[in-house]
């Protein structure tokens, strides 16, 4: 499934778009938008379908990006994503799983929008970055060595969140250490064990997701990340997270906590460059328990909103 020219110039010029928002040069909103994790292809691309329309009407001051996340991260067991298990049986067809994720991007690019997504494994970026406008490392990889050296030699930009324990300086000096080269051990574009030597990604920055001690997305909070942003020598760039334990894992919140970030910028915080929403054609969750018995446009993970209610936020 290569990619077009016409799909690598619209992540070319997505990215462009987001470095000059997290700079400030763009003085754009950024939203990532989308299921917590893409299950059924068709449900999630008339989703994208949906996205792409409402983001031509708000572009000139909302930048949306699809949320498209095909691997996730689990606290202790449970489906771990599309590319491990396409089939939601545990069959771990990851052949299967990784041409079903390049064949959906590329069919979300055309639409021309830009897509997201969480790096979960450290060898999963060589088969479908050069199709992702931006990325994240999540709560669970922010410390970890391999994760800071592999979004070293990403070409998008990468955002790192905070711990689940609450720790922003983790994700602080994860931005600090991506940016630096590194050299580490990896698969080359033939498919061969290789050393890999990264030049460092620029264009990191951090993202508030509450923890398990609560949120983390009002003033005092963010005025704390700012602080150790700058004590570090980085702009002090910050996306929020209104999933998660921003709100209490409670998907009807978010819409709430989505408003309460918008005041702080309204009254002048423009480091709050972004925000995330887990959202679906169909608000909730489902249980996976017979894949072939799935309500449609349902979240298998995370609980969503629906898209009347994102439409609306």
């Amino acid at each position: 499934f290569p990619a077009r020219w016409q799909e690598q110039d619209a992540v070319r010029s997505s990215r462009n778009a987001i470095r000059a928002i997290i700079s400030g040069k763009d003085r754009r909103f950024m939203v990532v938008t989308g299921p917590c994790s893409i299950h059924d292809e068709e449900a999630g691309f008339e989703y994208a379908t949906r996205l792409a329309g409402l983001a031509k009407e708000v572009r000139d001051r909302i930048f949306i990006v699809m949320r498209v996340y095909f691997e996730k991260p689990r606290t202790t067991v449970g489906w771990e994503g599309l590319i491990q298990d396409p089939h939601l049986d545990e069959s771990f067809d990851m052949t299967l799983g990784l041409a079903k994720a390049r064949r959906f991007l590329l069919r979300v690019l055309g639409l021309e929008l830009p897509t997201a997504t969480e790096f979960v494994d450290p060898i999963t970026p060589q088969y479908i970055s050069d199709l992702i406008s931006w990325g994240a490392i999540g709560a669970r990889s922010a410390e970890a060595q391999a994760y800071r050296r592999m979004a070293s030699g990403l070409s998008m930009p990468i955002a790192f969140k905070n711990g689940t324990g609450g720790s922003m300086q983790l994700a602080v000096n994860g931005v600090v250490a991506a940016r630096a080269p590194h050299p580490f051990l990896g698969v080359d574009l033939d498919g061969s064990v290789a050393q890999i030597r990264t030049l460092g990604n620029p264009d990191c920055f951090i993202i508030l997701r509450g923890s398990s001690r609560g949120p983390n997305y009002d003033g005092e909070s963010v005025g704390h990340a700012m602080s150790l942003l700058k004590a570090a020598g980085l702009c002090p760039n910050i996306m929020i997270d209104c999933s998660h334990d921003n709100s209490g894992k409670d998907h009807a919140r978010q819409g709430s906590v989505f408003s309460k970030v918008l005041g702080q910028r309204a009254l002048g915080n423009r480091s709050i460059v972004g925000a995330m929403i887990e959202s679906n054609l169909f608000e909730g969750r489902q249980e996976l328990k017979d894949p072939l018995k799935l309500a449609y446009g349902v979240s298998i993970t995370d609980s969503c909103i629906g898209w009347e209610e994102t439409e609306s936020i």
